[in-house]
């Protein structure tokens, strides 16, 4: 066949006064410029005759893959296979007579479909990530970290098969050969194999996921989890800086994950108020009575009286602070935005040198920040506003002014 398409040529230029012999170099020149021609023509055709009919069929269907699979061009990267495997088939038989020119445009044309290939799976793999962000598959699953997995291993069998090409020896002699590179492999390779086995780890214990709050402060890291790759994990922090965290560092290392707190329900109030351990007195009866025009506070001082008569009145005498940690849980029952079902404690903690800490630990029956934020401010804005008529006063270390009374007093006397 190859024989008469070159008479053919050679019949053609000698009427165009060139005299050519069908094995002639010129006729070679001709017949694959004619190749080069039709896998050009083949090439067209697939990428602006198929695949716009393929376009436009995607874009009238409601299946989000396809358009996925358009915006990456999985299928235009594909396209270039067409006139490579033209060129594949028809250049042998243009070059049977020449074995040396053939053998370097076969291993330049699977060099070609090899570099294709590996790009058009690729895209085909950032389209499959795509897929799993708009399915949320990856808040539960590192499917990046997959992706680029994958991505490491079709690089490396590209390389493999390439090298074989060109040096014309099968891919197993090279990879018969890996053994003595395995520790320079390790050494490059190592926090890609590290955040691989920790993203396998991160995944199966479900420690974080994309979309989680995380706080570590090794890292200065505090924010929202954005993603979760093979190496690292990237958190948006709360000021709208990006800290990028080692993946292995999440297992060797410890943090905090506010995921449980967000999916309970109850974002919890831990703070306290220091007393001036000077204001704390028992009360007397006309005290009481005073203390009792205070909503939830005559119940208790009743109850309180009742029991102080059948048992140690020196035990049970009341004091300022006792009646003021009752009105503070009194208060805290009554509030529609604290979970009761939670723990609840208005507890005293060590007395130092600070004043004695009253302690309020209760859940915010709503864990959005600014919700949060606003009832623990009027939580204790009630709290240091009530404080005076309980006749106790807030701990406060002297300051400029207060040293300066002093020296005015004592230069008075």
């Amino acid at each position: 066949m190859s024989h008469k398409i070159r008479l053919d040529i050679a019949n053609g230029m000698s009427q165009l006064g060139i005299n050519v012999q069908p094995q002639d170099s010129i006729s070679t020149a001709v017949f694959m410029i004619l190749c080069c021609v039709v896998a050009f023509l083949a090439y067209v055709f697939v990428r602006w005759g198929l695949l716009a009919i393929l376009r436009s069929a995607i874009k009238r269907s409601q299946a989000t893959w396809g358009h996925v699979m358009v915006r990456h061009k999985v299928f235009e990267k594909l396209s270039l296979t067409i006139p490579a495997m033209v060129l594949n088939l028809v250049i042998p038989l243009v070059l049977d007579k020449h074995a040396l020119l053939s053998s370097f445009i076969d291993r330049t044309l699977s060099l070609w479909l090899i570099i294709v290939l590996v790009r058009s799976t690729y895209a085909f793999l950032d389209a499959t990530n795509d897929m799993a962000d708009i399915n949320q598959i990856s808040r539960n699953l590192p499917v990046k970290s997959f992706v680029q997995l994958s991505k490491l291993i079709i690089f490396f069998i590209g390389f493999i098969i390439a090298i074989s090409v060109l040096a014309n020896r099968s891919p197993i002699y090279f990879l018969s050969g890996l053994g003595v590179a395995t520790g320079l492999v390790l050494l490059v390779f190592r926090d890609t194999i590290l955040g691989f086995v920790a993203g396998i780890q991160l995944s199966a214990n479900q420690m974080v996921k994309v979309g989680d709050w995380i706080q570590m402060d090794k890292y200065g890291a505090n924010g929202s989890i954005d993603e979760v790759s093979l190496t690292t994990v990237k958190v948006k922090n709360w000021d709208n800086t990006v800290t990028n965290i080692p993946a292995y560092a999440l297992v060797q290392d410890s943090f905090i994950n506010w995921r449980q707190m967000q999916e309970s329900g109850g974002r919890r109030i831990k703070r306290s108020v220091l007393i001036d351990i000077e204001t704390i007195k028992f009360i007397d009866e006309q005290q009481q009575q005073k203390l009792s025009q205070i909503p939830y506070v005559a119940d208790f001082i009743t109850k309180r009286n009742a029991e102080i008569t059948t048992s140690n009145a020196h035990a049970l005498q009341l004091t300022n602070i006792t009646v003021f940690r009752a009105y503070l849980e009194a208060y805290l029952k009554q509030n529609s935005k604290i979970r009761q079902d939670m723990t609840f404690l208005v507890r005293e903690l060590e007395p130092s040198a600070q004043g004695l800490p009253v302690q309020i630990y209760v859940f915010v029956n709503d864990t959005r920040w600014a919700f949060y934020e606003a009832v623990q401010s009027d939580i204790f804005d009630h709290v240091l506003a009530i404080l005076p008529q309980f006749g106790l006063a807030v701990y406060q270390s002297p300051d400029g002014s207060d040293v300066r009374s002093l020296q005015a007093s004592v230069a008075a006397s």
